[in-house]
């Protein structure tokens, strides 16, 4: 039995601790690949325009050199934009110049929007301009897929609301309104209404209870609400404190409800259509709102879809930023998590580590923007 060298020992000792060092520099990098999967916030892409505290100066004092007023959008209504200023209310129409702008939106003001007009008599004015926008909610036209339409501006918050029945929950639709608050810059908080219609072991309560199992351990802000037991409502009260707010869902939710009893107000409300178990409309136009306990809120028209303005496919996981951690252990580098062999995400789904319901909103979510995409 030859002798080892003592010089081997350390050449062993070495070669382990370069190796050591290899896989730590990979599993670094691994990590710093998770961590930036997880920042959402590069992937939020919006035509919102920030702007300083300067060029505000500047388009005040714009204003004021063409004698304009300086005003809020409130409502948009048949006979005209109407816009609160100086503690009274106007119905304004565009300039001409202003309609004649081209652009990707399918309407050019929005509630929410800070407007400068020419006052034409006691009442009325002419919008010559509008304040860039800080933050901005919209979604693809249903009609013209290449078209944006605007719901709400310079609002703090989106109170996303859903119920658990009539109509049920859809947590897809849910995660559409997700992405396109933090397209426009704004916190999501979901809302969840008519909990006291839940009854014990139903396919709706186990929905519920997985939604929210899910969608909080994301990180997601989640309310469970009813008007008939009051739970949850102070809790939404505050929630909305000092807050500028849109609600926005489908129809028949709740909204107009949820804002009577937040705001004491009386706003219209409807009934769901037993045969269909969709709501029925009764917003027909979004209007700001003041609230009795400090901020705004606004409500706006129920829908049945909510097509998310300018989303490539690519770029749908990074919202679901619980799922990027995995891809790396995907066959592919550039798994779609749809079909490939070899995929993580389905394998963690089919072994129960990943959440199903979370896969399958990701999942039809990816197959309607290929549909959007047909129809554009």
């Amino acid at each position: 039995m030859s002798k080892e060298h003592p010089l081997s020992k350390r050449w062993d000792h070495h070669e382990l601790e370069d190796e050591y060092l290899v896989h730590e520099k990979r599993e670094g990098r691994q990590q710093r690949k998770i961590a930036a999967a997880k920042d959402r916030s590069k992937y939020k892409k919006t035509d919102v325009k920030k702007y300083s505290k300067e060029d505000e100066e500047l388009l005040q004092q714009r204003g004021q050199e063409e004698g304009l007023i300086r005003g809020r959008v409130t409502s948009i209504a048949s006979e005209g934009i109407l816009v609160a200023a100086e503690g009274k209310s106007y119905t304004c129409f565009l300039r001409g110049a202003l309609k004649k702008e081209k652009t990707q939106l399918k309407n050019l003001v929005v509630t929410g929007d800070y407007v400068h007009f020419q006052v034409s008599s006691e009442h009325e004015g002419a919008i010559a301009y509008v304040e860039p926008r800080q933050t901005v909610l919209s979604r693809a036209d249903n009609l013209d897929q290449r078209k944006k339409q605007l719901i709400a501006s310079n609002i703090d918050q989106v109170l996303i609301t859903t119920s658990v029945v009539k109509p049920i929950l859809r947590p897809s639709l849910v995660d559409r309104y997700i992405i396109a608050t933090e397209q426009g810059g704004m916190s999501p908080i979901v809302i969840v209404n008519k909990i006291d219609l839940l009854e014990e072991e139903t396919a709706e309560k186990k929905l519920w209870r997985d939604f929210v199992r899910d969608w909080s351990a994301c990180g997601f802000k989640i309310i469970n609400v009813s008007i008939v037991t009051g739970e949850g409502i102070e809790e939404l009260k505050a929630v909305m404190k000092d807050k500028s707010s849109v609600f926005s869902g489908q129809s028949g939710v709740g909204k107009s409800s949820l804002i009577n009893a937040v705001a004491g107000l009386n706003l219209k409300v409807g009934e769901t259509v037993e045969r269909t178990g969709k709501g029925t409309h009764t917003t027909t136009a979004a209007a700001l709102l003041p609230l009795p306990f400090g901020g705004w809120c606004i409500d706006t028209p129920g829908i049945k879809s909510f097509g998310i303005w300018d989303l490539p496919k690519e770029d749908v996981k990074y919202y679901f930023f619980d799922i990027p951690g995995r891809t790396f252990d995907c066959k592919f580098p550039t798994c779609t998590h749809l079909h490939e062999p070899g995929c993580a995400v389905i394998e963690a789904v089919e072994q129960g580590t990943y959440s199903a319901l979370r896969y399958e909103s990701y999942v039809a979510l990816m197959d309607e923007l290929d549909q959007e995409h047909i129809r554009r």
